[in-house]
């Protein structure tokens, strides 16, 4: 049995993500702004408290990120900041904070996303975030130490958020939580390293 970190249990992606570890056998720390304790992605001192709070743990597993919606040329560096922070800055930090608290061998799985690979109208900035999410996990993986993993899932819209967000993807098809869930389980007990599973 692993003692997991999901950050962001609370979402769609995230409730199914710890229903298939505790199915699994691991022990779930639920994380998000609303637990107990709480942890903030948005303040790398909340990070640090929060884990000073859980101690160590064999996986972190981060299922949050946003991005606006803009057109390219409407796009402001306000908005790009946003971006950048929402999705990519907020989880590279994550990751940073979380090292010293990670068991040997241990692993951290990231989210980015299908608009990497196939943007659709407006998703520049969020592309872009995502892009560099992939980029830094790739990177990451070749000088991590004391044998610590890292990987990312990269699903598509989800069918239980396909209502909201369908209409922006058209001709795609919308993929389970549940199979997202499972590639979270995957990187982290498996033995990837710089991998992005892509749930399309």
């Amino acid at each position: 049995m692993s003692r997991v970190l999901i950050i962001g249990a609370t979402g769609t992606i995230g409730k199914a993500t710890v229903k298939a570890f505790k199915e699994y056998g691991d022990e779930v720390i639920a994380g998000s702004r609303h637990s107990s304790p709480a942890v903030d992605l948005n303040s790398p001192e909340d990070i640090d408290a929060f884990f000073s709070e859980i101690g160590t743990v064999n996986a972190v597993i981060s299922t949050v990120g946003s991005a606006p919606f803009v057109a390219t040329n409407d796009a402001t560096p306000e908005q790009l900041i946003e971006a950048l922070k929402g999705k990519l800055i907020n989880q590279v930090n994550l990751v940073l904070r979380a090292l010293p608290h990670l068991t040997d061998n241990g692993s951290m799985t990231l989210i980015s996303g299908i608009l990497t690979q196939h943007p659709v109208k407006n998703s520049v900035l969020a592309s872009t975030a995502n892009g560099g999410v992939e980029a830094f996990v790739t990177s990451a993986a070749t000088d991590l130490p004391r044998g610590i993993r890292i990987n990312a899932v990269s699903p598509n819209v989800v069918r239980q958020s396909w209502e909201g967000y369908g209409p922006s993807f058209p001709g795609s098809i919308p993929v389970e939580a549940a199979a997202v869930a499972s590639a979270f389980v995957q990187s982290a007990h498996g033995v990837e390293n710089g991998r992005v599973f892509r749930i399309w």
